[in-house]
């Protein structure tokens, strides 16, 4: 067994002993490569700021049957030391005037910002002033306040509700006067492209496009709030940061610190590794502040162009959707690895979804925590046998408020069991077309918090070929599904050789739904608990089997209806809220 140790205080030129550990992962990298058997890299304590991506290959593999091992000194014992690999910068040289600290940051380029380790938000207004109209470019308005904007080409519009499941980002272009009116010009291709995308017609009503704008964010002229932040990159490489303190922040001794790695960890092709009990923190995501935007479509996916298509939801009623899609990536990600685990860790302080895993086989994450993320927690695409297990994800879908907690897409063989997902803006779970998907005893609560038309469990496509590898969704508690329009346990668009057994549901808009568009294929619904019937059960569709399934009105009945049930789902841990973080507040300069 081998053992080096990393601190960041260490010397890359030392042994990487306990005594003269190194100072660098990536020198710890190298020694691991060299060694002939198991290896324990030992991360002691404090932040570890990475200036590049952390890369390992298949030259960072165990071999032979032994394992490599990065964790935090201690892990697992009550010596367990507190350890962050961060991508972040401290912002430091603020100037005050008029109660805003001003710092210039060269070219640094970030969407968020993390001050004394919490999250604060770019400022913003509650849409465009005035009596505003769309354009084939952008907006006209009788609001002259658009023309004091101090940085347009920063400006950022957000648009909650494209579709009831969407919500996009356009920046702007430029801003200018004609006669009395104002003139937004939007940023192409997005506005454009945004045009193609979003066509519907429901009820009698049709809408093209995006329309107005529910938030506007990153200008000067919108420090209001205390607490809020933008970043001015008006003059390229003279970038200048500005933030209105909260009461009681000091210039001198609070730590202000900006992402900008976009990805921190990146695996590729290793075998037999592990990562345990490290954080995560401080990276970011800048392809929504490209002139491309961020035209979200449906949980993590969003368009690039290439082309739409329609999807007849019945008669009078259709919605246009990419014919091809673009996914949220994530800070931390695994592509075609095998035998890994990922324990212990928390994900945090992350600009898009927190950890990605694509391709390979043999992923476990075990016991991990996701939070404070600008996307999702864990997006799962084309793996075998994946394991996510004991694992808590919430106050997600902070930035893209489509991401679900949880998103498997392509898989075969992957279980999602007793993990907790909660405080979510949409889905919590979201199990795409795959096969032989295992969902097991989890705990959903508080989810579809912003958008609505999804659930705290989604399943959408095929699933299989059989009941025998199609998908199980077995034992898992849904609570507080929050927004209109949704239903807790649901199963849309044309799933196929799906199980749902011995699940509960409660406190949602409707508890699931039979009939949907493409229609429901080898479903078998049986011996659920709810407090309400779903939709369509007194009539089920010839492709749903509805069967042994009771409905409680009374709450206190349901309750004790389902203890067994309810003691099996969630956290096999003591729940992490109850306990203190073991994150490091920032980076180093």
């Amino acid at each position: 067994m081998f053992h080096f140790h990393v601190a960041p205080s260490g010397d890359d030129t030392g042994a990487g002993s306990a005594e003269q550990p190194f100072a660098t992962l990536e020198r710890a990298r190298s020694a691991a490569r060299q060694a002939a058997g198991d290896v324990i890299v030992h991360l002691r304590a404090g932040t570890h700021v990475l200036t590049e991506t952390l890369e390992l290959t298949d030259a960072d593999s165990g071999r032979d049957g032994h394992r490599i091992v990065y964790q935090a000194h201690g892990y697992g014992t009550p010596d367990h030391e507190e350890v962050v690999i961060s991508g972040g910068r401290r912002v430091t040289g603020w100037r005050e005037r008029d109660g805003v600290w001003t710092a210039d940051v060269g070219d640094l380029d970030t969407r968020q910002l993390y001050v004394d380790g919490r999250r604060v938000l770019r400022a913003g207004i509650p849409g465009l002033p005035g009596a505003a109209r769309a354009t084939v470019t952008g907006y006209v308005t009788d609001s002259v306040d658009p023309r004091r904007w101090h940085s347009p080409g920063d400006v950022e519009f957000v648009y909650q509700g494209v579709y009831p499941w969407t919500e996009a980002r356009c920046g702007v272009a430029t801003v200018s006067a004609d006669g009395d009116a104002t003139v937004v010009t939007m940023a192409q291709p997005a506005f454009g492209w945004a045009a193609e995308l979003y066509n519907s017609t429901w009820e009698g009503q049709t809408s093209s496009g995006l329309g107005l704008p529910t938030r506007i964010e990153n200008d000067a002229a919108f420090l209001s709030e205390p607490g809020t932040f933008v970043l001015d990159r008006s003059v390229p490489g003279r970038h200048v940061l500005l933030y209105l303190p909260r009461p009681g922040e000091d210039p001198e001794r609070t730590q202000v610190v900006a992402p900008v790695l976009e990805t921190l960890l990146s695996v590729a092709g290793a075998r037999n590794v592990s990562f345990r009990g490290l954080v995560f923190a401080d990276a970011t995501w800048l392809r929504p502040s490209r002139p491309e935007g961020f035209l979200h479509y449906h949980g993590s996916g969003y368009y690039e162009g290439g082309g739409v298509e329609t999807a007849v939801l019945g008669e009078g009623a259709s919605v246009t959707y990419p014919a091809a899609s673009a996914s949220i990536p994530a800070c931390v990600t695994f592509q075609d690895v095998a035998a890994v685990e990922i324990e212990g860790c928390r994900f945090t302080r992350l600009g898009a979804f927190g950890l990605g895993v694509s391709g390979g086989a043999g992923v476990a994450v075990r016991g991990c925590d996701f939070d404070t993320l600008s996307g999702g927690g864990i997006s799962v695409s084309d793996g075998q046998d994946v394991t996510i297990e004991d694992t808590w994800v919430h106050d997600v879908g902070l930035e893209y408020s489509g991401s679900p907690g949880i998103a498997v897409s392509g898989a075969r063989g992957c279980v999602v069991a007793n993990n907790e997902i909660a405080d979510v803006p949409h889905c919590g779970i979201v199990i795409s077309p795959g096969e032989g998907a295992r969902v097991l005893r989890n705990l959903t609560v508080d989810t579809m918090k912003v958008l609505a038309d999804g659930g705290g469990i989604y399943l959408a496509g095929a699933q299989g070929v059989s009941h025998e590898n199609g998908a199980l969704v077995q034992g898992n508690v849904i609570e507080d599904t929050r927004t209109p329009y949704n239903f807790g346990l649901y199963t849309d668009y044309g799933a196929a050789w799906v199980t749902v057994e011995e699940n509960v549901v409660t406190r949602a808009d409707n508890t699931a739904v039979l009939a949907v568009a493409p229609p429901l294929e080898n479903v078998i619904y049986r011996g659920n608990v709810w407090d309400a019937d779903p939709v369509g059960h007194d009539s089920p569709p010839r492709g749903v089997t509805y069967e042994g399934n009771v409905t409680f009105k009374d709450e206190r009945e349901l309750n004790a209806a389902t203890v067994g049930i309810r003691s099996r789902a969630g956290l096999l841990r003591p729940r992490p809220g109850s306990r203190t973080w073991r994150a490091g507040p920032g980076a180093s300069e």
